[in-house]
Order: structure tokens, then C-alpha cells, then sequence
């Protein structure tokens, strides 16, 4: 194998990329990728026991938190990137050391990294490290796999909380204090699996955190009816799920006549008040991140990828030169936006003179999608839907939140949701919904039968809101609600939700379309028994099951 990655559901036969990665990178950035979460380990070693001496860094925090969000699934795929990544960390790394030495730590023994300066022989280099401290025992490697995976999630959204300057020192401290445990040798299943649920308490902490964020900076969502058409100026397509972006862009396209579109998880930034006041922000897109190669063909102008949801390019794409990266994004040959300095917003001038030389979108569909059902808007909403549920017009909810894929068995979930009963109401978050969006389900008592709770961060809702319920009908435990789980995965940040969720108590959630590879039988049997975790079957099967009928 020249290379080793199984943490996204399209690893390769259900196993695992040993080649090439189906999400597009090469064995030398899976490699890159695995040495640098191998620095991160070691740093998180070091300053967990410095924190317990009484020193910690912000900048080690931040850095932790950058590098993992840069490892996740279609992310940053510019080796250039990653390796400047790694030396930051190396660099860090010997600062601690010298910390540990005034503050009488200990410095664990560990193969010391080194790098001739030769791209090849570094990322062979991490060939040899990045397997360091992984057991040959299975179960330990599942559950260390699924600790971290669901680490690299939650560092994405403290990454978007933290560009709003929304920071919770307790949520790096568990951060680096679980990576660093995940390098123990001596850690058993009964540990690995209550640090499992702690990582999904965090998961909690972290999902509510950014909310806060993001509804402080920019209000609550509300209710909004999103164009999908296109007007006849030049714009840019902004991707990704950094609001902070978002606005920053807006402000400084406003009056160069230049429009702004969201795409596929950027779309949600059409719910909040403060983007309203943009009148050349126009609406969305097109569609899930994996339709891109067609759809930004079709855009004409420049494309910002703000977080990850990349797809390289064909080497025949005429889009190449119009890719824009920034923040933890990277992709080989695209321009690269650099970070605030200085207090200052980010320059996107590049791209803005850019757009002007391009044409205008070219249309590929028309009307609008309704979205902005976050927790607040729903509450405003509860007596309408307890009425709704105490008469019998909803008979359950359906929690279809997650993530979009391009495997052709993911036409499930659109066949799920048309076949679904009319007096049943699906609530979603994340890129999944782009499956059943734009289908005319109907709406049950003036009450929409798909409601969008927003990005994938914003499944914290989804729990907020079933908590609420569970408040109003006075029951005692959440899975008495009439909720179903049917939920879509893709990537890491998916994975910490799954476990958000396990760590407030719900139970008989349904993951598809495959469960992950990196869960051994045994894994999987644990989450069966203790949690009701399960697959999907064909949609009749599931509809049936999850009916009672």
C-alpha cells in the first residue's frame, strides 16, 4: 500500500484508499496528512501535561485546531500547504519541549521527525511515523479511529467559532488531551469507549459554542424563501461553511457590481438577517458539493472554497484557473487567500477583480427553496406543531440531517423521503437535504414537510429542538418522542455529530449508506447493543419498520 485512509464513508470497497483516495488525493497528501496528525499528537502530549503544570499557549490551540480541520475529507489537497503545516508544528513542538524543561515535565520518548527537504522522502518519512501507536488489536485501532475522526469534526467547528472570536479554552484542553491518549499503548476498550461518549459531550459543547457565534455575530435564522435563479452580473460562488467569510466578502463586493452566490453547505447563510441587507447577494448555486464539476462550468466566475467540500478539477476543466482557496482549504495551482493580519479583514480583491473579467452565471434552474428552521424559529413555531402533533396531522418527525455523497445508491434518500407518509415532517441540516430540497413534498397545515435547520454544525439544533419537545410533552426520555434517526454520513464532521447525539441519550439511529470501515465487528456490536445503532435496508423495508407498521 502506498497509502492508508478509511475516515470517509467512500473508502474504497468498504475498506479502506490504498492507492489513491477516491475523495482525489494522492498517496504523497494522504501521507503528508498522516504526519502531520502524528505532529499534532505529539504537541498535544506535550502541552496536556504543561496544562497540568499550569502553562498553556493559544497559539498551540489554535494551531492544533487548524492542522486537524486541514486533515479532514476534502479539505486542503496542496502538499506545499500541509508540509508548510508541519514544519510550523515541528517548530512548536521544540518550544514545548524547552517549556517542559523549565516547568519540570518529563518529555516522552518518540521517534524524532526530520525532513532532507525532499517532498518524496518526507512523505515517506510518515509512512513510518503515522502508524506509530496504532494496535495491532482491532477493536482498540476502531475505537482510537473513531475518537479521532470525531476530533478532526469538532476541530472544524471550534475552527469557525474561534474566526468569530468565540474560543473555549476547556474544548482545545480535551482536544489535545484525547489525541494524546489515542498514543497509549496501555488503554483498554472500556476506557477508549467512555472517551467516545466524552468526545461526543464535547461535540455538544463545541456545536453549541458555534451557534452562539454564529447567531450572535449574524442573528437567528429565519424563515427565508432562497432564489435559485441567476441574474446577469458577473459573481462569485462561495463555498464551504465560514460565515466569517461570508461577510467579509459580502462587505467588500458591495457597489463593485459584482452578485454573490452560496453553494451546496454555504447555502444556509441566506437564512440569517445580517446577509439580507446585501442586495447583491442574489441567493444559491446549484447543489451538493459533489455536482460541482458540472455546475462550475456553467457559473462562469471565480469559486471560494472557504472550508472543505474540494473536488479537484478534470485536467480538462476550464474552472481550473477560477478556484480561490482560503483558511484551512488548499488545492495544488489555485490561489490562495491568506489569513487576517493584524485585525484586519481578509483581502479579497484578487478574486473580486477576477470576477469582474467573467461573464455572468449561466441559469440551470429557477424559483426558490425554503429554509431557516433553526432551533429559535421552531420554538417560535411550537404550539402550531404541538397542535399539529396532538391532532394527528404529523405523525412522526424524521431526522434526515448529514451529508450528500456521489455514490448512486444515495438515491435513497430521495426515494425515502417521496415515499414517506404525507403526515410526516422531515427535519435536516447539513448537505443531505440537497436529496429531497427541491421536491414538492408539501407542507402540513401551513407547516413545511421539509424543514432546514442549516449547515451540518446546525444538527445541534435538530437535538435543541427534540429536547424541547420532550420538555413540552413531559416525557421522560427523548426516544419516547415520535422521532426517527435516518441519517446520511460523509466525513469527520459527520462523525461527531453521530456522537453528539449517542451522548445526549438517542438511541436507534440509522446510518447510511454504509457504516463506516474504520468500525471492527465488535465496535459495531457495541453500538448495536447500547445504542440501537443500525444500516438501512431497501426504503419500503425502513418506512415500514420505522412506521411500526
Amino acid at each position: 500500500m502506498s497509502m492508508f485512509c478509511y475516515q470517509c464513508q467512500e473508502a474504497a470497497k468498504g475498506f479502506g484508499c490504498t492507492i489513491k483516495g477516491v475523495c482525489g488525493k494522492d498517496a504523497s497528501t494522504s501521507n503528508l496528512q498522516d504526519l502531520l496528525l502524528f505532529v499534532n499528537k505529539g504537541i498535544s502530549i506535550l502541552h496536556t501535561e504543561l496544562r497540568a503544570k499550569g502553562y498553556k499557549n493559544s497559539a498551540v490551540d489554535k494551531y492544533v485546531i487548524d492542522s486537524l480541520f486541514c486533515t479532514i475529507t476534502n479539505a486542503n489537497f496542496d502538499d506545499n500547504a500541509i508540509s508548510n503545516r508541519i514544519i510550523e508544528g515541528l517548530e512548536i513542538k521544540k518550544k514545548l519541549t524547552a517549556e517542559c524543561s523549565k516547568h519540570g515535565v518529563a518529555v516522552p520518548q518518540s521517534k524524532e521527525v526530520t525532513w532532507t527537504g525532499n517532498r518524496e522522502d518526507f512523505a515517506s518519512e510518515s509512512t513510518k511515523v503515522g502508524t506509530m501507536s496504532i494496535s495491532d488489536n482491532e477493536d482498540i485501532r476502531s475505537l482510537k479511529s473513531l475518537i479521532i475522526f470525531g476530533l478532526k469534526g469538532m476541530a472544524a467547528y471550534a475552527e469557525h467559532a474561534g474566526n468569530l472570536g468565540f474560543v473555549d479554552d476547556s474544548i482545545s484542553e480535551f482536544i489535545q488531551g484525547a489525541l494524546a491518549k489515542t498514543t497509549r499503548t496501555d488503554i483498554g476498550a472500556d476506557e477508549l469507549v467512555a472517551l467516545t461518549l466524552e468526545t461526543g459531550k464535547y461535540g455538544v459543547t463545541t456545536m453549541a459554542l458555534l451557534d452562539k457565534a454564529n447567531t450572535t455575530r449574524y442573528g437567528n435564522p429565519e424563515i427565508t424563501k432562497v432564489n435559485i435563479g441567476t441574474r446577469n452580473n458577473p459573481a462569485i460562488l462561495i463555498s464551504g461553511h465560514d460565515l466569517k467569510d461570508m461577510e467579509e466578502l459580502l462587505a467588500q463586493t458591495e457597489g463593485t457590481g459584482v452578485d454573490v452566490y452560496t453553494h451546496s453547505e454555504m447555502l444556509p447563510a441566506n437564512y440569517y438577517p445580517a446577509f439580507k441587507k446585501y442586495s447583491h447577494f442574489v441567493g444559491n448555486y446549484g447543489s451538493s458539493w459533489w455536482k460541482q464539476r458540472d455546475e462550475f462550468e456553467t457559473f462562469n466566475g471565480p469559486v471560494l472554497f472557504t472550508t472543505n467540500c474540494i473536488v479537484p478539477p478534470m485536467h480538462n476543466a476550464t474552472y481550473k484557473d477560477r478556484i480561490y482557496t482560503t483558511g484551512s482549504a488548499g488545492l495544488e495551482g489555485a490561489t490562495h487567500i491568506g489569513p487576517r493580519e493584524d485585525g484586519k479583514p481578509k483581502d479579497f480583491s484578487a478574486i473580486i477583480e477576477h470576477a469582474k473579467r467573467c461573464k455572468a452565471p449561466i441559469q440551470i434552474e429557477e424559483g426558490e427553496i425554503i429554509g431557516g428552521f433553526a432551533h429559535e424559529q421552531v420554538f417560535a413555531l411550537a404550539d402550531k406543531v404541538v397542535d399539529a402533533v396532538k391532532s394527528g396531522a404529523i405523525r412522526k418527525f424524521f431526522v434526515m440531517a448529514g451529508c450528500d455523497g456521489r455514490m448512486k445508491d444515495r438515491s435513497y434518500y430521495t426515494e425515502f423521503a417521496e415515499q414517506l407518509p404525507k403526515d410526516t415532517v422531515i427535519l435536516t441540516a447539513g448537505c443531505a437535504k440537497y436529496r429531497y430540497n427541491k421536491l414538492p413534498l408539501g407542507d402540513i397545515g401551513g407547516i413545511p414537510r421539509v424543514l432546514d435547520a442549516g449547515q451540518c454544525n446546525d444538527s445541534y439544533s435538530l437535538a435543541l429542538i427534540a429536547l424541547k419537545l420532550k420538555e413540552v410533552f413531559q416525557l421522560n426520555d427523548i426516544n419516547e418522542l415520535p422521532i426517527a434517526y435516518n441519517i446520511a454520513w460523509y466525513e469527520q464532521k459527520a462523525v461527531i455529530v453521530l456522537l453528539a447525539l449517542l451522548s445526549l441519550g438517542v438511541k436507534n439511529i440509522h446510518l447510511g449508506p454504509t457504516l463506516p470501515a474504520f468500525l471492527s465487528p465488535n465496535v459495531v456490536k457495541v453500538l448495536v447493543e447500547n445504542f440501537g445503532i443500525a444500516g438501512i435496508n431497501t426504503v419500503d423495508e425502513d418506512i415500514k419498520l420505522f412506521m411500526g407498521a
